[in-house]
């Protein structure tokens, strides 16, 4: 069980409960819990990346408009970007043979189905397209890097969440080991960035070994992933509701910070932290993580790693220290998270978590969105406080995986 399922679980618990003075009836707990190293990293790039994306349920029982309006944004995005959606390949549920599979509520509030209407779309979801386009499509070109967008359903391994899966068309399921094995047959020196909105999604981040598997080495090829929400929790966002303007999931906080506006159209304040004239992955991460105003808690690959390096004493030693003095070693964008979520709650910086907690107030956590957003700030001062631990250590093989990864997070669309 990893460290942060168990801070969720201590987060919902009478301990935590007693800690804000609180009866534990009071809290709502419907969140559920939760080798040789190569040398290869991901230099930032402006060759344009291949952009690929996959989306839709299993069946039209479960595709609902919302995966198809997703994918609809992300072809304005890169048309917003700069890009053509001529350029993407886009795959969605059953393609172009005109079946009425999207499922959506009309005005009068009944049931109905309709053919997907995605402009150049590319075909169906299966996973003989997926295979078929990364044995041929993309090694054309070894250097340049992969972005794959996935929008769709996941599907949570019970004798093992590190290998969940993703749910494409006619209900295939593809695993985590099954997707990086595909991955681990393209050229070394091809760079894959991943951004995937499923429920368990988090579960991809080993796509950085070997196999997907945390116990191979890492991956020859320089991968990072960004993904809704933890491996042990469902993700929102899939609905039949046809309002875009009510959608409010990590696809759409994504791309906002990436491009700069709303899937609706409004321009949304810069995601560029660091101020060096573009939006990387990981700052539309971290704007996401403040926009989405959901139970969601998002999670990239490097966090996920440096999570799995954090034991017991580490939470607690990071927990009571000084906010203030945490900020001291973050990253632009995770100074905004943390600036950001300490104003939401109106906590003190001068004084470490575990303090505030003590003093902060029941309604200021009385929803599940707003215990999300507890959650997510408690995750970043963790990340930010492993990171210097690892930095600090002197083991250079962390050292170097760490580096690789930020550095892979750290690129952009390159416009």
């Amino acid at each position: 069980m990893s460290y942060i399922t168990l801070l969720h679980q201590f987060l919902l618990s009478s301990a935590f409960g007693m800690l804000l003075g609180w009866q534990h009836a009071g809290i709502n707990s419907s969140l559920p819990s939760t080798k040789a190293l190569p040398t290869a990293t991901c230099q930032r790039t402006q060759q344009k990346p291949n952009f690929l994306a996959f989306g839709g349920g299993g069946a039209p029982s479960y595709n609902e408009i919302a995966l198809e309006k997703n994918i609809l944004y992300f072809q304005r995005t890169l048309r917003t970007s700069g890009y053509s959606p001529k350029e993407a390949s886009i795959f969605f549920a059953n393609g172009d043979d005109g079946q009425a599979t999207v499922r959506y509520i009309n005005e009068q509030g009944d049931q109905q189905f309709k053919a997907p209407a995605i402009p150049n779309l590319n075909g169906a979801a299966t996973l003989e397209n997926l295979q078929s386009w990364m044995q041929d499509k993309a090694p054309q070109n070894p250097t340049r890097p992969i972005f794959f967008y996935f929008t769709g359903h996941g599907q949570l391994n019970h004798e093992d969440n590190n290998n969940n899966a993703l749910i494409l068309w006619n209900e295939q399921p593809l695993s985590v080991q099954q997707f990086s094995s595909m991955l681990d047959k393209l050229p070394r020196q091809k760079p894959v960035v991943a951004m995937m909105a499923q429920c368990f999604s988090g579960s991809f981040a080993n796509m950085i070994y070997q196999g997907g598997n945390p116990k191979s080495g890492i991956a020859l090829q320089s991968r990072c992933g960004f993904f809704a929400t933890i491996k042990t929790l469902p993700s929102v966002g899939c609905t039949p509701a046809v309002n875009e303007a009510d959608y409010r999931d990590y696809s759409s906080s994504f791309f906002a910070g990436l491009s700069g506006r709303s899937r609706t159209g409004e321009a949304v304040a810069s995601a560029d932290y660091n101020h060096d004239g573009r939006v990387s992955y990981a700052e539309a991460h971290a704007f996401a993580k403040v926009d989405e105003q959901t139970t969601d808690l998002p999670i990239s690959t490097s966090e996920a790693w440096l999570q799995d390096q954090m034991a017991d004493r580490d939470v607690e030693a990071i927990l009571n220290q000084n906010i203030i003095k945490l900020q001291q070693t973050a990253r632009p964008e995770q100074r905004y998270v943390v600036d950001s979520l300490v104003k939401k709650f109106s906590l003190n910086p001068q004084k470490s978590l575990a303090e505030n907690l003590k003093g902060l107030s029941k309604t200021k956590v009385s929803t599940d969105v707003q215990q999300a957003y507890l959650v997510r700030l408690n995750i970043e001062l963790l990340n930010i406080g492993m990171e210097k631990k690892i930095r600090n250590s002197g083991n250079q093989k962390d050292i170097v995986i760490l580096n690789r990864l930020l550095k892979c997070e750290s690129s952009s669309w390159g416009r």
